[in-house]
């Protein structure tokens, strides 16, 4: 079992995509980010119990969708099926997850809910496995790979949950990452709740009183409700250096998680370095997985990247803004030179 960890617009999507043609290789993309921490409930766990943690939707992303808010990587939302966000929602595995591995995403759900109903009371993390070891039977694949965007968070719980598992951290150019989110609802949501969470004091919306919210000025506070103005997203006026910000304190926990791992359960992956040398380090992510890098899946996946994205900051930035990222990006960008696997610049 492998775990991609990362920021998030690294190109990471794509290197679910790409895991996802090698023929040994189950992808779950956006699996963590679907399922959350409610899928990791402490002590015993009954099948049913674990039903609900996959069926649930998901109420950040069902808010969203309800919104108008659409993600790219919301894939059920492009090819509907039984579900709809209106009604009860969309299932949490059905969102990303399951329409990544076939095209009769509802038919794999009903599938999965008739194995997982009988399954015996244990710990989450065994539930996991055999969901995986289900999945993996159903498309004949051996090697597990599970990619989330933003989820440098979950890999300190993920390492307890699963301490043989191994550990891929993605990053991508701070500037060209921190623009990208900036520019996606995904992370521009991400960041008015941060907002909310900074203005209000609480480590969780959980513990938010009727009195702070109350407290929020009128463009923060109905974001918390069950939909809201898509406007307040995609039309606020957000400076890149808060993106900046983010990227640094997620490249920082990732940077530092792995540095803590032994040397057989850890990899650093570029996106840059993807691009420049795609065949040598899909070979060396292959190896790393435990699977072959065969030369038809290798050329299959060279033709999957895009790099036209690169250097993005540098020609749509003016040189103050860019300089201005650069700055936010410090504290990101030298935990990486630090470590011996990031570029000054």
């Amino acid at each position: 079992m492998t775990f991609v960890i990362g920021t998030g617009r690294s190109g990471s999507t794509a290197l679910s995509r790409i895991l996802n043609s090698h023929p040994d290789v189950l992808s779950l993309n956006e699996y963590l980010a679907s399922v959350g921490d409610v899928a990791f409930p402490e002590g015993q766990v009954s099948g049913p119990e674990f039903w609900e943690t996959l069926y649930r939707p998901t109420p950040y992303f069902a808010s969203m969708i309800r919104s108008g808010v659409l993600m790219p990587e919301f894939l059920y939302t492009r090819r509907p099926g039984r579900y709809r966000a209106e009604a009860d929602g969309i299932p949490a595995l059905s969102l990303m997850v399951l329409p990544h591995l076939t095209d009769d995403p509802d038919g794999l759900l009903d599938d999965i809910r008739a194995a997982v109903v009988g399954w015996p009371e244990r710990a989450a993390a065994a539930h996991h496995e055999a969901l995986f070891e289900l999945l993996g039977e159903r498309f004949g694949r051996t090697a597990v790979v599970e990619r989330s965007g933003y989820s440098t968070g979950w890999a300190p719980g993920l390492l307890s949950a699963f301490p043989y598992a191994k550990f891929v951290h993605l990053f991508r150019d701070g500037p060209d990452c921190a623009l990208s989110m900036s520019r996606h609802p995904g992370y521009r949501t991400i960041t008015l709740m941060r907002e909310i969470r900074e203005r209000t004091g609480v480590d969780s919306f959980s513990e938010l009183t009727e009195e702070q919210v109350r407290s929020l000025p009128p463009d923060l506070a109905p974001l918390l409700g069950d939909t809201f103005d898509a406007a307040l997203v995609r039309d606020r006026e957000l400076p890149l250096r808060r993106f900046g910000d983010l990227w640094s304190e997620l490249v920082v926990q990732g940077t530092q998680f792995i540095d803590g791992l032994p040397a057989g359960q850890r990899m650093t992956l570029a996106y840059e370095g993807l691009l420049d040398t795609p065949r040598e380090e899909l070979a060396r992510l292959a190896a790393f997985v435990g699977v072959e890098p065969s030369p038809q899946w290798l050329d299959s996946a060279c033709a999957q990247l895009d790099d036209s994205r690169r250097g993005s900051a540098l020609k749509q930035l003016s040189a103050a803004e860019l300089q201005d990222l650069r700055d936010s990006c410090a504290a990101g960008t030298e935990a990486l030179v630090g470590c011996g696997v990031g570029h000054r610049g």
